[in-house]
């Protein structure tokens, strides 16, 4: 299940907005520092209104979304690495999610404390990016201790982690979040095993980041830039206000606003992008159900999300559009008109393909 972790400074807006990702009011939110002390998991349901689509043409019994869970720890501060605060103390929680969301405070209002004293975005941006940093370090320096060990006695993957590793350390301590390292060619290469190693050490800062600027009622709307990319601008107290309604009255809620599209629905769309992601789907009686793969994956590879059997005796896989199984109403029209392709190994799966996988 793809997971996404909430860091940012205290009083930023980062539980309320994990409670509008959750849809209900389960975090604490409180206009003091620390007022979250334990971390907070949620696991949501990705909206995808292509599945209520091919249920009705299907006459699918059920309907499951696919999920994603979202943590939510103390905020950091300034010096978190050696102790101040608690958000430290709950970093680890946060290392094996697959991308990391930032909450950036943008909006001004004396009666939410800053615990830095004033709004600055920039700033509090640079203080999370080090104390992650730091955090990674200490982590690394553990993590290559052992390495040094095995290397010492010619253990060959051991030492190629050790030299990826250094060229790690050197770009943390320089204040550098250690994605940075896929920058430079030397010594990292792009080969699979390089990045499998990386991915080993659970760096925090060696996960994709994205932002969301957590802005007044007035500036809904608006585009924010946050450390060089566009920032999911979302007012947390205009949408506070969804929690209690139900979806119909949420569309009609944001469309008085003249709002197209929820913060959750942004964020999940943001990770989705930032992860490389997308869902092929599946229709019939029994269910029509919405599966997330890597972009890229091959026919058998997303067989083996429903079941590894499937991908270890992938025969071939039925292939529809959704848009042409809508508009056909469901496989029987579509086969009519011939646009239900049998496809084999090799085959890219696309976005929103509508599949039947055949399998020994």
């Amino acid at each position: 299940m793809l997971s996404i972790g909430i860091v940012g400074l205290p009083n930023v807006g980062k539980s309320t907005i994990f409670n509008l990702l959750a849809g209900k009011k389960q975090a604490d939110a409180q206009n003091f520092p620390f007022c979250t002390i334990e971390p907070n998991e949620a696991v949501i349901n990705v909206p995808d209104e292509r599945l209520d689509k091919i249920a009705k043409i299907a006459n699918s019994q059920r309907i499951v979304q696919t999920a994603i869970k979202f943590v939510d720890i103390a905020g950091l501060v300034r010096g978190a690495s050696q102790g101040e605060g608690l958000g430290n103390q709950f970093l680890s929680h946060i290392r094996e999610c697959d991308a990391i969301l930032q909450v950036v405070r943008f909006f001004n209002d004396e009666n939410v404390i800053h615990v830095e004293g004033s709004v600055n975005p920039d700033r509090d941006v640079a203080t999370i990016i080090t104390e992650l940093c730091l955090a990674d370090l200490a982590s690394l320096q553990k993590q290559m201790e052992k390495l040094e060990k095995r290397a010492r006695a010619q253990d060959k993957e051991a030492k190629r982690a050790l030299e990826l590793g250094q060229a790690i350390k050197l770009i943390l301590e320089n204040g550098h979040p250690a994605s940075e390292v896929f920058t430079d060619s030397k010594p990292i290469s792009a080969h699979e095993e390089d990045r499998k190693i990386i991915e080993s050490f659970f760096l925090l800062t060696s996960k994709p980041f994205f932002y969301v600027a957590n802005v007044s009622e007035n500036d809904v709307g608006k585009d924010f830039q946050i450390d060089g990319q566009d920032a999911i601008a979302i007012s947390a107290k205009f949408e506070e206000e969804l929690i209690d309604l139900d979806a119909d009255s949420q569309k009609e809620f944001l469309a008085d606003a003249g709002i197209t599209e929820s913060g959750l629905d942004k964020i999940i769309r943001t990770g989705y992008a930032k992860l490389d992601l997308i869902s092929f789907l599946t229709a019939g009686e029994k269910e029509s159900r919405a599966w997330t793969i890597k972009n890229g994956f091959k026919a058998p590879q997303a067989a083996g999300v429903i079941h590894t059997d499937f991908e270890k005796k992938f025969i071939a896989a039925d292939v529809v559009s959704y848009e042409n199984f809508v508009v056909n109403n469901g496989w029987v029209g579509a086969r009519e008109k011939g646009l239900v392709r049998s496809e084999g190994k090799e085959y890219l799966v696309k976005d929103g393909d509508v599949m039947i996988f055949k399998h020994g």
